[in-house]
């Protein structure tokens, strides 16, 4: 009896050895986090997040299209998108000034055609109210001040008119509408004059002056991919190591109003 109840222990023993052996018995899957993962979208330089930061925290007003354009201007390749992330990242309102825009359609089928132009009425610190007349072409962005007057009677009118079509005809350019544009969004409004104190008039044109050239030679515009009417974008820095060791440096004018940003020469 003894020898059957060792006999039984030692097949009951081998059927566990068997079944412990079993095919269906392999150790179970790794969890899903333990998976290798695909690579994503590699991490932004640190250089251009801190360039990014510093545009925004010295310019308010920019929203991260305008950033983005800042960046093309410096030769700074990132995407639009990933300036929209770092800024809601550090909880940065990306877009500050979204807003619509007016019958865009028949402005932009009638660029090339197209002139804008405008009174701008402002005051003075010494209470003195001027008038600025400025035309913006649609097709190029470029703007021209065409003169600022306290009192602007029909033949100033006229002869800063005349002075514009001669300039017109010297650039080659071939306008046939002219349209007057009262959206208080024109850009010396917005970028110059809500934010200056202009002392008289002597001030008001060389403020003037100094924005004419910002936003034709500089200002990166989006309905030309980011070049500007006087300036075509510049090629992307592709140097890791001029990325890593960005140097950008600021031009103020008039007083700090308005910031421009210009890459530094490498030299490694």
């Amino acid at each position: 009896m003894a020898e059957i109840d060792r006999t039984t222990k030692i097949w009951g023993q081998f059927a566990k050895g068997l079944r412990s052996s079993r095919p269906d018995q392999t150790a179970p899957c790794p969890p899903r986090s333990c998976r290798p993962k695909r690579p994503g979208r590699p991490p932004t330089v640190r250089s251009i997040r801190i360039l990014i930061l510093r545009l925004v925290r010295e310019n308010p007003s920019w929203g991260y299209r305008r950033v983005h354009g800042e960046l093309a201007t410096l030769g700074v390749e990132v995407a639009a998108s990933t300036v929209w992330e770092i800024l809601k990242a550090e909880e940065i309102d990306p877009a500050p000034d979204r807003g619509a825009t007016g019958w865009a359609d028949f402005l932009h089928s009638q660029a090339d055609a197209l002139l804008a132009c405008g009174f701008i009425e402002t005051v003075t610190l010494t209470g003195q109210r001027q008038y600025i007349l400025a035309v913006i072409e649609h097709a190029t962005r470029r703007v021209r001040i065409l003169g600022t007057t306290a009192h602007p009677p029909a033949n100033w009118v006229a002869q800063a008119a005349r002075n514009l079509v001669m300039n017109l005809e010297d650039a080659g350019a071939t306008v046939s509408y002219l349209i007057r544009d009262r959206d208080a969004k024109f850009p010396s409004r917005h970028e110059l004059l809500d934010r200056t104190l202009i002392w008289n008039e002597r001030h008001l044109r060389h403020a003037l002056r100094e924005f004419e050239r910002h936003h034709n030679a500089h200002r990166p515009h989006q309905a030309m991919h980011q070049a500007a009417p006087l300036r075509a974008v510049p090629e992307p820095i592709t140097d890791p190591e001029r990325v890593t060791r960005l140097d950008i440096r600021r031009n103020d004018r008039i007083g700090g109003v308005i910031h421009e940003y210009r890459v530094c020469q490498f030299n490694g």
